[in-house]
């Protein structure tokens, strides 16, 4: 499974080049999740060896747990997912394609404010996760979510410290103008000397 993110830095290289989940020789990409195995252009099962039945075994597993992982990442993934999954396919000996490799592709920008980036990396994190297996690249994204999170919390608490900062300031000017009214309370100036006459 990879997550192809949505957004100006590609955490995950495509499957065609190194991708964890095509550990079958990848012979054609589809674009569409709906697709199914096609079915027997020529033969059946019946035909096949030992040998290849086993292979076609091995492939139906594979498609099972490729399709079961993506499916995760969708369902985790909500409105986040850029369409649906994209699959990797090889064609089995009995003329059937198998999906080998999947990816789904998800939006992984920030969002408009330090809350919202927080909660959005929090999907991103448990899309990433979902399936029960995920793989390196899978951990990878939600690290890079993790970072993300990490950030906008960073970025809330600053923002926390200067509002606290300028209210201490204002808390200090408002403290001082009181205490200078307050401390030459009965106290009159003489506006033409620099002397200070106390009444008493």
């Amino acid at each position: 499974m990879q997550i192809n993110p949505v957004s100006p830095t590609t955490f995950l290289p495509q499957p065609a080049r190194s991708s964890p989940l095509a550990s079958e020789p990848a012979v054609q990409a589809d674009k569409e999740s709906s697709v199914k195995t096609a079915p027997a252009r020529q033969g059946n099962s019946q035909e096949l060896g030992d040998e290849q039945r086993a292979q076609v075994a091995k492939l139906q597993s594979r498609d099972r747990e490729v399709r079961a992982h993506e499916s995760a990442h969708l369902a985790a993934a909500g409105g986040l997912a850029r369409g649906g999954a994209n699959f990797s396919y090889t064609v089995g000996p009995d003329n059937r394609r198998y999906a080998v490799g999947g990816e789904v592709s998800i939006d992984t920008s920030p969002a408009d404010s330090p809350e919202k980036t927080i909660q959005k990396a929090q999907t991103i994190q448990a899309a990433a996760l979902a399936p029960a297996k995920p793989s390196s690249q899978d951990s990878a994204v939600a690290a890079s979510a993790a970072k993300m999170a990490a950030q906008a919390r960073s970025e809330i608490s600053t923002a926390r410290a200067q509002e606290s900062k300028d209210t201490s300031t204002i808390r200090q000017s408002d403290a001082v103008k009181s205490y200078s009214s307050t401390a030459g309370f009965g106290d009159e100036k003489d506006a033409d000397s620099n002397t200070i006459n106390v009444i008493v």
